[in-house]
């Protein structure tokens, strides 16, 4: 349950997890990594996150990213054996 401080809500880390469907390593990964400014602690020094920590972070769980590696056989993608159309 989202503890109030001053009118404002703030989630722990585990409630934060479970509300956007990732792991507490995948959480803190991304926090090391950077992917929010602000960083909140409550007096016992835990973490909490507001809704709009929130947000970016869903908004980084749905982020797809696709690379491709080109293999020299031109008409083939290496990733998953992935074929295209001929090159002409």
């Amino acid at each position: 349950m989202p503890r109030e401080i001053n009118g404002q809500k703030y989630y722990g880390t585990l409630e934060s997890c479970e509300k956007i469907g990732i792991s507490r390593p995948t959480l803190f990964r991304w926090l090391k990594a950077g992917i929010l400014e602000k960083k909140r602690k409550d007096r016992r020094g835990w973490r909490v996150f507001t809704e709009e920590d929130l947000n970016k972070i869903k908004a980084e769980a749905r982020r797809i990213q696709v690379e491709y590696t080109y293999i020299p056989d031109k008409n083939m993608l290496h990733k998953d054996v992935i074929k295209k159309e001929p090159v002409k």
